[in-house]
């Protein structure tokens, strides 16, 4: 509390401003020549929260990141801004007024929730991050929006809130935790904090076995340029609803009554990739049927089909090549046709791609891509390229 304090007087200040685009490979030398004229103490603490500002700017924008503050497990935490916000439109758009956010961390969702209008009480028990998260609603200018609370969130009443959002620890000493009811609090309790209010919303790891969806609540999944980021268990929304929410687009594949699996049958001309969210969300089958898939396996999330059609939930490849698994035959067919930029991708295969790489050493000036997965049960190598982009 003491270091962070410092960090904001104007001495701690004019060192992050110093430092913003300082080179962590020349810290030593930095940190040296810094201790000449400021305390030791508080070098230390800028050089530390200004390593924590340039990872953070990944997932805050540079513009924001460069006016908060952070702790070690704020950054690696905390919601990325992009699904903040998606999740902050849509409460809005519910009519949400005011919230409480419990185990709010750093503050990243209270801070796109006021952006969105929505007053919030911000909760958290650790003395730092609810002093970070205060910190932060100041330097971006929500103070009046942003109510922080030094509490344990059991012991908040929530009553007077149009809604309820639980962000609970799933890492913990010895990393992810994996059992949602190891969380901190345990889903049970977020769940049944979140159910209580008009709406409310949990969020959970992207793993969270189905079973462990509440029959009362809709589930998202959300990925942000493919990657897949998180899930939110809503409440007061669409009982039993399954999403998958592609961003930055905003894309949403829902339903209620998922499509039972298509057949599997053979690779056609154009394989297509199933986005994360949606392979995770089990909505595979409702885009598959969009561009008239099938599967290329019972067990393997690609989608084959004989044309190419447009999807928002899907990457599509052309495939040129379908090969039973075997590395020197992908050598030499590689060799043969100069690919020296090898995209790897793999899906049921225990085979690495940098271990792939390693063994077959492109090299020349053209690009593949390679897929390794299985193919009716079997070992196989799908030799591709991306699909040329739509016309307008």
């Amino acid at each position: 509390m003491a270091a962070f304090a410092a960090l904001r007087t104007e001495e701690g200040r004019a060192l992050l401003a110093e430092l913003r685009d300082h080179d962590p490979a020349r810290e030593l030398a930095t940190a040296t020549r810094l201790r000449r004229s400021h305390p030791a103490e508080l070098v230390s603490a800028a050089l530390g929260q200004a390593r924590l500002r340039q990872r953070a700017a990944a997932k805050f924008g540079a513009e924001d990141a460069y006016r908060m503050y952070f702790t070690p497990n704020g950054v690696e935490q905390s919601t990325r801004a992009s699904v903040a916000e998606h999740r902050a439109r849509r409460l809005a758009g519910l009519g949400v007024r005011s919230l409480a956010d419990l185990c709010c961390g750093i503050g990243g969702d209270a801070l796109a929730l006021a952006r969105a209008g929505i007053r919030v009480l911000a909760v958290d028990r650790d003395p730092l991050t609810a002093a970070v998260a205060r910190a932060n609603a100041e330097e971006l200018g929500l103070a009046d929006l942003i109510e922080v609370r030094e509490a344990d969130v059991t012991e908040v009443d929530t009553g007077g809130y149009d809604a309820v959002f639980v962000d609970p620890a799933r890492r913990g000493g010895r990393g992810r935790i994996f059992d949602p009811e190891a969380y901190s609090p345990p889903l049970s309790w977020a769940v049944g904090a979140a159910g209580g209010a008009r709406f409310g919303a949990v969020k959970v790891a992207p793993g969270i076995p189905h079973e462990a969806v509440p029959d009362e609540a809709e589930a998202e999944w959300i990925s942000d340029r493919g990657d897949v980021k998180e899930a939110v268990l809503w409440f007061g929304t669409a009982p039993g609803t399954v999403r998958a929410t592609l961003l930055p687009r905003g894309d949403s594949l829902a339903t209620a009554d998922p499509l039972p699996d298509p057949e599997p049958g053979p690779v056609g001309r154009w394989l297509y990739e199933p986005d994360g969210a949606v392979i995770r969300a089990h909505l595979v089958a409702e885009a598959a049927a969009e561009l008239d898939g099938r599967l290329i396996d019972p067990t393997i999330a690609y989608v084959t089909a004989d044309e190419l059609r447009p999807s928002r939930y899907a990457t599509a490849y052309e495939i040129t090549d379908v090969l039973p698994f075997n590395l020197k035959k992908l050598k030499a067919l590689l060799r043969e046709r100069q690919v020296g930029v090898l995209t790897v991708k793999k899906r049921g295969s225990a085979i690495e791609p940098e271990e792939l790489r390693r063994k077959v050493k492109p090299q020349g000036p053209n690009a593949a891509t390679v897929i390794l997965t299985r193919v009716a049960g079997a070992p196989s190598m799908l030799l591709a390229r991306p699909a040329p982009a739509p016309r307008d």
